[in-house]
């Protein structure tokens, strides 16, 4: 996804900015949309589709199998043994799938700027690595991302524990997750990046 996005983004790009003579700066724009927004906002919206999904689907055929109660019953704590794992693994995971998300989008630019529209390879990655800002976009990506990988693993483990221990509630609370993660990533973007400028 990531190499795809960075490929439409290098094509739609390049001919807003040749209105303009500026596609020197092909690199740099999709750099920066990609590190402060769409990196972290699409990594998060397609973790939220397949990893909270299954979150929230193995959590809650745990509780409509009952095995969350025989845990209960042995003294185990589930949350302790089953949500607290995957709340990290939602943490640590969403930073690095969008790492690898803003790199392939780069990659993606590159060959459809550089191979396909022409740009000259030295001004594509020159002024990409003059205008791009280690703490001031890449950090703040990374900090995005991460929040809102503990938000998507919240939503989803908890939308796994409370479901009702039925089939059709197993259903519902998937698609609760998909729903209340993709609005919340969202709000949280908005509010992440009004603090962050």
């Amino acid at each position: 996804c990531g190499l795809f996005v960075g490929m439409v983004l290098s094509l739609q790009l390049y001919y807003t900015l040749a209105k303009f003579g500026g596609t020197a700066a092909l690199g740099t724009v999709v750099a920066l949309s990609l590190f402060r927004e769409l990196g972290p906002v699409v990594t998060a919206l397609l973790f939220a589709g397949r990893a909270g999904t299954s979150m929230t689907a193995e959590i809650g055929l745990m509780r409509a199998t009952d095995q969350l109660s025989a845990m209960e019953m042995m003294a185990v704590d589930p949350l302790a043994y089953v949500v607290a794992p995957r709340f990290i693994a939602g943490v640590i995971a969403m930073p690095l799938l969008a790492c690898v998300f803003n790199a392939l989008g780069i990659l993606g630019a590159h060959a459809v700027g550089v191979s396909w529209l022409g740009l000259d390879n030295g001004t594509f990655w020159g002024n990409m690595s003059a205008n791009v800002e280690v703490w001031s976009d890449l950090v703040n990506g990374v900090w995005k991302s991460t929040v809102f990988g503990a938000v998507i693993a919240l939503i989803a483990t908890f939308q796994g524990y409370t479901t009702p221990p039925t089939s059709e509630g197993v259903a519902y609370a998937t698609t609760r997750t998909v729903v209340s993660s993709s609005i919340v990533v969202l709000a949280l973007d908005f509010v992440m990046t009004a603090f962050l400028m």
